[in-house]
């Protein structure tokens, strides 16, 4: 067996390209989604993942703004900052990019984001939501994968999913998005005792543990459908994820890459809830 590969850069594209016409909708209307970014400090990566979102932005007539700062000016400022993008009329969506210098409480921050601009999807209310099951703005990576597994045609009611991790970027929403489509859910993490007699169980497996290559051929169930959220750095300075892929494909029915899965869904989901945000703002505003 050798598993379906999801290009999710293919599947990123499709997601991009079925925004147009309701972007032109609202440039119709006068307005034109923006999306500003706040970057803190001197990080590589983070200017990289930053300049991913402005182009896939540019890419779809989006207006995409990034304000960096110095990481010595503070936790006030960059809170004054966040305050001053909430009142602007050309804002729709506000990212703060993480991760934040340790002086900087990154919570206080992001809870400091206004809810109907908050296209992360982090804002308790937000998180909230998906509790209640009515999602608004659902945090981006975990949207992207549910977008993953409705393009492969995967079964969601009625099946047993894993989920590894348990942050409220990933982890948690993830597995609230797939209860809430009738999968019978079980969150883990890398310290779960005998995590490999959890995920044979899963006929989808969620890896977003941080965790270079954590899940082994031999944890899949055969046929499983695996997504690998990891994006980790190894000393080589090659991208790998949370799963041993090589070894997984030929184990499992459906299976993402790293790099060229989850990661281009994660920045298409940033955009389209812009456009989200835009089309909530335009209806508000006549």
């Amino acid at each position: 067996m050798t598993a379906l590969v999801l290009d999710g850069a293919a599947i990123a594209r499709k997601v991009l390209s079925e925004l147009a016409p309701r972007i032109a909708a609202l440039a119709r209307d006068g307005v034109r989604p923006g999306l500003a970014t706040v970057l803190v400090g001197n990080n590589a990566a983070s200017s990289a993942y930053v300049r991913n979102k402005v182009r896939a932005c540019a890419e779809v007539g989006v207006h995409a703004e990034v304000h960096e700062l110095d990481a010595d000016r503070g936790e006030a400022a960059l809170m004054a900052h966040v305050q001053s993008l909430n009142r602007s009329a050309t804002v729709h969506g506000i990212i703060v990019q993480l991760p934040l210098p340790r002086a900087i409480d990154a919570r206080r921050v992001l809870q400091s984001v206004a809810l109907e601009k908050d296209v992360d999807g982090f804002n308790w209310c937000n998180l909230g939501a998906i509790v209640d099951g009515d999602p608004q703005l659902v945090p981006c990576t975990p949207l992207g994968v549910m977008h993953m597994l409705e393009h492969a045609g995967v079964q969601i009611e009625g099946v047993r999913a894993v989920v590894i991790g348990r942050s409220n970027i990933v982890g948690k929403p993830m597995a609230l998005l797939l209860i809430s489509r009738g999968a019978t859910v079980t969150v883990c993490n890398s310290k779960t005792p005998d995590l490999a007699s959890i995920t044979r169980s899963a006929d989808i497996l969620i890896a977003a543990a941080g965790r270079p290559q954590l899940v082994k051929a031999e944890m899949v169930k055969d046929g499983a459908v695996v997504i690998d959220v990891g994006i980790n750095r190894l000393p080589d300075g090659k991208l790998t994820g949370d799963v041993d892929y090589a070894a997984v494909r030929v184990k499992a029915g459906v299976i993402s890459p790293v790099p060229g899965g989850v990661g281009p869904m994660t920045v298409a989901m940033l955009v389209a809830n812009t456009v989200l945000a835009a089309e909530r703002y335009a209806r508000a505003s006549c």
